[in-house]
């Protein structure tokens, strides 16, 4: 039986520099027995709960709210802000030297950006992504970790503000028509060789920035909602954004994914690492452009084509 054995708190894995309790909860994604069937039993104090994420998003259902204005993002231009990628045997994860922060996007505060990770099916034929859009699922997601910066990168204080963690959620879809891009993915999935093992991990070389990976994504158009941790013990603390333009990357890039890094104590490859969407909650996103809006910029735009056309 293949326990994936982790701190109780999944925040400890999720997150670097985490304060964590000192209890165990034994919890998978491949094994019935540990599945995320049964995390609302084994971790019931949270997985259980009635604001878990992630959720199917209905785009026809978000409401509109003036206050999710742009994020500012500090440090996603540095090639130094990527410190150590790893196999947790869960995932793959990436920690995030300090310095790298986000706010604005209506958030409460600044937080400190800590590490990203990955979720995935098997390949581009068998999609994995956590959230699902309208009822699609994405081959992967990756989400970007953050914590109040009043906490000091303390997530033990964080997992219990409701809103002490914030999450970004990026959807991947397949890029076609290009082989071996972006270039950016090509150097991330280029480490995953040397991290097979359950465990392993390495130093990125200062080669690609937050904004190289995330680079094509208008990252002004989102939806937010507020949710959970997606593993256990799925802590209600996560003030959640998914935005809406995926990221692309080519199959063969994908693919790597499910290809070439294992489970822990296993010879398992590592696929289908997600939770299942769970109820749903409500979902914000910006304001929509009023018919009225729209209809007196075209009328300015006649007038102004009438008036040019008497000269």
């Amino acid at each position: 039986m293949n326990f994936l054995t982790v701190i109780a708190v999944a925040v400890c894995i999720l997150a670097p520099s985490a304060y964590c309790e000192s209890s165990a909860v034994e919890w998978c994604y491949h094994n019935p027995l540990c599945s995320d069937s049964t995390w609302p039993t084994i971790a019931a104090l949270y997985c259980n709960g009635t604001r878990q994420s992630p959720i199917n998003i209905v785009s026809a259902s978000a409401t509109e709210d003036g206050n999710l204005t742009e994020f500012t993002f500090e440090g996603y231009n540095s090639k130094s802000a990527l410190d150590i990628i790893e196999n947790t045997g869960d995932t793959v994860k990436v920690t995030l030297n300090t310095g790298v922060k986000i706010s604005g996007g209506g958030l409460s505060e600044s937080y400190d950006s800590l590490q990203f990770h990955l979720h995935w099916g098997n390949g581009t034929a068998d999609p994995g992504s956590e959230h699902t859009v309208d009822g699609k699922r994405f081959p992967m997601e990756l989400h970007i970790v953050n914590s109040k910066s009043t906490y000091g990168r303390n997530t033990t204080l964080a997992v219990k503000d409701s809103e002490g963690l914030a999450a970004l959620g990026f959807l991947i879809e397949e890029l076609t028509g290009v082989d071996d891009q972006p270039a950016s993915w090509k150097t991330l999935t280029s480490y995953l060789s040397n991290i097979s093992i359950a465990g392993k991990n390495i130093t990125i070389q200062g080669d690609i920035s937050l904004d190289d990976l995330l680079s094509g994504v208008n990252r002004t158009n989102y939806y937010r909602y507020l949710g959970s941790l997606t593993t256990p013990l799925c802590n209600e603390a996560v003030v959640w954004t998914v935005f809406k333009e995926p990221i692309k990357v080519s199959k063969n890039l994908i693919d790597l994914f499910s290809s070439s890094v294992y489970i822990k104590n296993s010879t398992s490859l590592m696929v289908h690492v997600y939770r299942n969407t769970q109820p749903s909650q409500p979902v914000s996103t910006q304001p929509r452009a009023s018919s009225s809006t729209k209809s007196g910029y075209s009328l300015a735009l006649m007038t102004f084509a009438l008036i040019m056309a008497r000269y």
